[in-house]
């Protein structure tokens, strides 16, 4: 599937990447005030702030950081279509003196998912090349009323995607998921070879766009020890893992596996592999973020637009202290410019 913010926000030198804050009691308004004036930022995109003003000056006051400079209205800044600069678009979802730093309350939920479908709209429309998102609280969320999980949920029903997953890209690994947010009860259940088929897919064509040049797949088992050929689960490798990666192979890609999820992650088996298909959350995440928890970019594959992400939470413990490290969201913004234009980085 073909990105359509790719074409219409390539006609600058600089491509125009939104930013969504977040939820406003956590860090991502201090993570976007920082994106907004970093020099490794501003070299490679032009930033696109989705949140709310009046939020990010108080923080900024708070933390001791410069306050936006370029604002507009969501409407003014739909109606300025030539506009190419760094600018912060007041969706108007929350007012600040509204916001209860580190508290889970369902109107920073509301406000968080306003700036998500905000910036969404923007991409589809082909405005800015890709979105960027900053964390969310998934409790606030769900008690705003927002009928979706998380992230990948929401952008794949607001851009109508049939196929969709998560994957985690670093530069020491990289992991897409066949399940997610899901009790671990059920995920044998939510596998089949059209799902693990899909994620092997998905994974190859992102990394063949950052990369540029075919990757090589490792797909991990489900069970302990892949299964042992039947002799610990429900056969899960044969039924549904198997089939998968030798029609991936029939296909023309290059996958290997299924791999004994203990051993799939080792330092030589990481050196021939581009990325790794998990099963679960856990099989990916707890090696992911052992290997780059600081420089981690989530990326939701099979969207008609680019999305990138922290690899972090909303941290409410430090929300609004100023000590929030920017790194995974720089990483995120240049991960999303390096699929934007196709080219490794």
């Amino acid at each position: 599937m073909e990105f359509r913010g790719r074409d219409a926000a390539l006609t600058t030198g600089r491509h125009l990447v939104a930013i969504t804050m977040g939820d406003p009691a956590g860090i991502g308004p201090e993570l976007c005030l920082r994106a907004l004036s970093e020099p490794i930022v501003l070299e490679e995109c032009v930033p696109v702030v989705f949140g709310d003003a009046s939020v990010l000056s108080r923080v900024a006051r708070q933390c001791g950081l410069a306050e936006p400079e370029n604002v507009l209205a969501l409407a003014e800044w739909q109606a300025n279509r030539g506009d190419q600069s760094s600018v912060v678009v007041d969706c108007g979802a929350i007012a600040a003196e509204g916001v209860r730093p580190g508290v889970i309350d369902a109107a920073h939920g509301r406000a968080a998912y306003i700036y998500i479908e905000t910036a969404i709209q923007a991409a589809l429309a082909g405005r800015v090349a890709a979105v960027v998102t900053a964390p969310i609280h998934k409790e606030a969320l769900h008690q705003s009323g927002v009928p979706y999980p998380g992230h990948t949920e929401i952008l794949a029903a607001l851009t109508g995607a049939k196929r969709v997953c998560m994957m985690l890209a670093s530069e020491e690994i990289t992991v897409g998921f066949a399940t997610t947010h899901i009790g671990l009860a059920d995920v044998a259940h939510r596998l089949s070879v059209e799902r693990v088929l899909d994620v092997i897919e998905l994974t190859a064509a992102a990394m063949s766009r950052a990369l540029g040049r075919k990757p090589k797949i490792g797909v991990c088992g489900l069970n302990p020890h892949a299964g042992e050929h039947g002799l610990f689960g429900q056969m899960e490798e044969q039924r549904f893992i198997e089939p998968a990666v030798a029609e991936g192979r029939a296909r023309g890609l290059d996958v290997l596996g299924p791999l004994p999820p203990d051993a799939a992650f080792l330092p030589a088996t990481r050196a021939r592999v581009d990325a790794f298909v998990a099963m679960y959350h856990d099989q990916g995440h707890i090696p992911f973020k052992m290997l780059a928890f600081d420089t981690g970019v989530n990326v939701t594959l099979g969207l008609p637009i680019i999305r990138t992400s922290v690899d972090h939470g909303t941290a409410f413990d430090i929300a609004w202290s100023g000590k929030a490290s920017p790194n995974s969201l720089y990483q995120a913004v240049h991960w999303a410019l390096r699929l934007a234009s196709g080219k490794s980085a």
